[in-house]
């Protein structure tokens, strides 16, 4: 079944857990994500950046979606990831996203609040779900990168203005987190996320979240993040598997002997998190 991310937030609030969000891209990401939260009993957000709406066609991953959640017993999510237009945003609930995230992260902090506002009028008039973001996470997310100098971190203060003023549902913080594989150990600035929880009342997202720590995860889920974002590890399970695949018989050519055993990959991941994030068994 199809829910709201505020719905989904609002439950993992009084149980004391994140939801993980994880990006899909094509059949058997969705496949992986959504028998994964079967089998855990999990509630789950099911997102799509711009690339891979422009990779895959917004019908098709709307359709994939749908197909699953008609069929699903635990509450899904479609949530549009990292939006950084009002036509991308109208665009996701016209086709049927029960949640949009508009980034305005870029934008001076007036102009974030005037843009996400404009995408939350209409969001709310129609009961989507409204994510947004203050300070700049860094790494890739498909064409969109922050270099390390210029990934600035999250203003409490400004972060309790935004909240104020958009009355967003969800809202994305950066507090050391990368997109993209990690040249490191990442550190996360929990001071700042204390300070943050502390003037706002709003769920708070983790983007960048492969490859953090499980006693990082766990420490910011304790701080008040109740939406974590998962897709590089996804994607590395995903090729890991098919490497090996190919590997081990190179002369395969059936695509179901080779995404197969993806699948069955990702899902090892994804089952991990959702235990991490303590949403097995939530739904």
């Amino acid at each position: 079944m199809l829910v709201t991310l505020k719905e989904m937030l609002e439950e993992a609030r009084k149980g004391s857990y994140a939801v993980g969000a994880f990006n899909t891209n094509n059949m058997e990401i969705v496949q992986a994500i959504v028998e994964s939260a079967q089998e855990e009993r999990a509630p789950v957000i099911l997102q799509a950046s711009q690339g891979a709406l422009k990779y895959a066609g917004i019908q098709y991953i709307v359709g994939l979606v749908k197909a699953a959640a008609a069929v699903s017993t635990v509450p899904l999510a479609l949530h549009l990831d990292h939006g950084t237009s009002f036509e991308q945003a109208m665009l996701c609930i016209r086709h049927g996203f029960s949640s949009v995230m508009f980034d305005g992260s870029k934008m001076p902090l007036e102009e974030n609040i005037a843009m996400t506002n404009r995408v939350g009028e209409i969001a709310r008039a129609v009961g989507v779900s409204l994510e947004g973001e203050l300070g700049r996470i860094g790494g890739t997310e498909d064409d969109i990168t922050v270099e390390d100098k210029d990934a600035l971190f999250t203003n409490p203060q400004e972060a309790a203005t935004f909240v104020k003023e958009t009355e967003v549902d969800a809202l994305a913080v950066a507090i050391g987190t990368a997109h993209g594989p990690y040249k490191g150990e990442p550190r996360l600035d929990f001071d700042r996320l204390k300070e943050i929880r502390d003037k706002v009342d709003t769920p708070l997202v983790l983007h960048g979240a492969s490859g953090v720590p499980d006693e990082s995860i766990q420490r910011a889920i304790e701080l008040g993040v109740g939406k974590i974002n998962i897709d590089t590890d996804i994607r590395l399970a995903f090729t890991r598997a098919v490497s090996r695949v190919l590997q081990e018989t190179p002369g395969e050519y059936d695509p179901r002997k080779i995404l197969g055993p993806a699948k069955e990959e990702m899902k090892a991941i994804i089952k991990g998190k959702m235990r991490l994030f303590r949403s097995s068994g939530k739904a």
